[in-house]
């Protein structure tokens, strides 16, 4: 049945992939006619319906060029992401809840799923801590642009002197393992431990002991999972993530192992700051890894953080990250 159900979804990616093509075609085809048309008749009024119709054409094929560049193992996985608060508090919790909407906003937009898979809030305001699972093609391909710390400035709402301050917040992602990929987990190796649900305005509330925590003993990983009804589910969820992180350990140790060999040196600790939101003195958001700016803060919290994973993924693909 599992299996079934996978080649069903691997024909459905492949026939999305043969559709994206043929619909880009139609409307080169499409705008060349009307261009041909126009000149044939000689007539301007279908100058900026052609305008618009090349800057959506360019999007279209931009996007697909993109998609070129997820080669990754897992690039074409769900992803999971956990939004973890600085220091700062209130205020720290309260960046967290801005970016778990910024990120809700932005999987919308691309017609992604988002699930909660666990959620702490904040004492008086915002979130401690949020683990989501965001369902669709090559969500950690894209996703995985966002792993780091993320800073804000702005005049603090809940500082009644008007004062600004800076907030910190770090963004974990790591791609959702399909069950026949083998890890070997040695059972002595877990604390498991049940706790009661939790989240924010009762959506996500248990009333039995039905939550999973999950530690990892060896290396110190601790997985969460509240966000189903029965423990067994939640345990199962919660398995899934440690299987996740600790391949990802994996890997990372074997990359370091590897640049050791060719005595490359880089910075690859999980406190660097990849990306800073001014709201104050002035508005404005900028990569550090990649230079990409945008002047429009209210459309980047808004979801449309397209331009900083793009040029995340072009300068990856060309060895232009600023890593520093």
């Amino acid at each position: 049945m599992e299996k079934a159900q996978k080649t069903m979804q691997k024909a459905k990616q492949l026939k999305d992939k043969i559709s994206s093509y043929e619909s880009l075609k139609r409307n080169w085809e499409d705008m060349v006619t009307l261009v041909s048309l126009g000149i044939e008749m000689e007539d301007e009024s279908v100058l900026e319906e052609v305008s618009e119709g090349y800057k959506a054409l360019t999007m279209q094929i931009e996007n697909m060029r993109l998609e070129t560049l997820l080669s990754g193992a897992y690039d074409k996985n769900n992803a999971i992401l956990t939004l973890h608060s600085g220091a700062g508090g209130t205020e720290a919790q309260d960046w967290v809840q801005m970016l778990f909407r910024m990120y809700t906003r932005w999987a919308e937009r691309r017609g992604f799923r988002v699930e909660t898979l666990d959620f702490l809030e904040g004492e008086e305001a915002g979130i401690k801590s949020v683990t989501f699972l965001v369902e669709g093609l090559n969500a950690y391909g894209y996703a995985k642009a966002e792993k780091g710390v993320h800073r804000l400035v702005r005049i603090s709402p809940f500082d009644a002197s008007g004062r600004r301050h800076t907030s910190f917040a770090s963004v974990e992602v790591m791609p959702e393992i399909a069950d026949d990929i083998e890890i070997n987990i040695n059972p002595d190796d877990l604390r498991i431990d049940t706790y009661r649900s939790s989240g924010a305005g009762g959506q996500h509330v248990n009333k039995t002991d039905s939550a999973i925590r999950i530690t990892h003993i060896p290396t110190g990983i601790v997985v969460s999972c509240q966000n189903e009804r029965s423990q067994h589910k939640n345990r199962e969820t919660a398995l899934k993530m440690l299987k996740s992180k600790l391949l990802q350990l994996a890997e990372q140790e074997q990359k370091e192992k590897i640049e050791d060999l060719k005595g490359v040196q880089k910075d690859i600790a999980w406190g660097s700051q990849i990306r800073s939101y001014v709201f104050h003195p002035y508005s404005m958001v900028k990569d550090h890894r990649t230079g990409f700016e945008m002047g429009n803060i209210d459309a980047v919290m808004d979801g449309d953080i397209d331009g900083f994973i793009n040029a995340y993924l072009k300068a990856a693909s060309l060895g232009q990250l600023n890593l520093k």
